[in-house]
């Protein structure tokens, strides 16, 4: 499921932006499909320009019926008839979407014979400090089996002894969730931590839920700013 709001506070009509001759959602949604990872891809989105544009290629949309805050509500409200099991978020201003990445995720549930994991994530690791400190950059810090302890916008772990050497990461936005997960989301008021971070990961934390961290090397380009557009643009050609 890749959900597609057109409307961006930073850059309005991103996924609609040309990216080498192609929308940057019909570019993530062709990522998603060529990883041949998936039963089926949805782009499940509140704008008819964007189901229009994915339709026209031939792909799978489908129209929100409610206004939505976060993707996985987003999300929840598509799949709620559906017989799935598993379902995967990927965001649709990751057009760098690969596939060693996805079924990383994925692996996660095939190995977990006890179903204590309700989420599987993705994390990078970041050592840039204008990264670590940059608010639009989400980090994660991970107990000692990589389960997410908490998401932040600041810097986390905060560094007052910098020769303990900590790693810091960068949460991608992609998951994989078991179905009842995504239900519970959906009707679980926000709370506290995360209306104050808008991080809606906070809120699976917030209400016990375990999510499992996947440590990637592929960091991607999201394209949340023109200058990100910018930097695709070149890393596409």
């Amino acid at each position: 499921m890749i959900p597609a709001r057109y409307a961006a506070s930073r850059f309005p009509a991103k996924l609609m932006q040309d990216l080498s001759g192609k929308p940057v959602i019909v570019r993530t949604y062709e990522a998603a499909v060529h990883t041949g990872l998936f039963h089926a891809v949805y782009v499940v989105t509140d704008s008819p320009v964007i189901y229009d544009t994915i339709t026209s290629i031939g792909g799978l949309a489908l129209m929100s019926k409610k206004e939505h805050e976060c993707g996985s509500d987003r999300i929840a409200e598509a799949v709620t008839d559906m017989d799935v099991d598993i379902i995967v978020n990927v965001q649709g201003d990751e057009p760098f979407t690969d596939r060693e990445s996805l079924a990383s995720v994925l692996a996660v549930f095939k190995n977990d014979v006890t179903k204590e994991i309700d989420l599987a994530s993705l994390m990078v690791k970041i050592t840039d400090e204008d990264e670590i400190n940059n608010p639009n950059t989400v980090k994660v810090i991970v107990d000692n089996r990589n389960f997410a302890l908490y998401f932040s916008r600041a810097p986390i772990p905060f560094p007052r002894a910098k020769e303990a050497g900590t790693v810091y990461y960068k949460h991608k936005g992609i998951y994989a969730f078991r179905k009842s997960a995504l239900m519970d989301f959906q009707r679980l008021p926000m709370l506290p931590l995360e209306a104050t971070e808008k991080i809606e990961a906070i809120r699976y934390l917030e209400y016990g839920k375990k999510i499992k961290m996947v440590e990637t090397s592929v960091s991607g380009i999201e394209i949340d700013t023109p200058e990100d557009l910018e930097k695709a643009q070149a890393a596409w050609k």
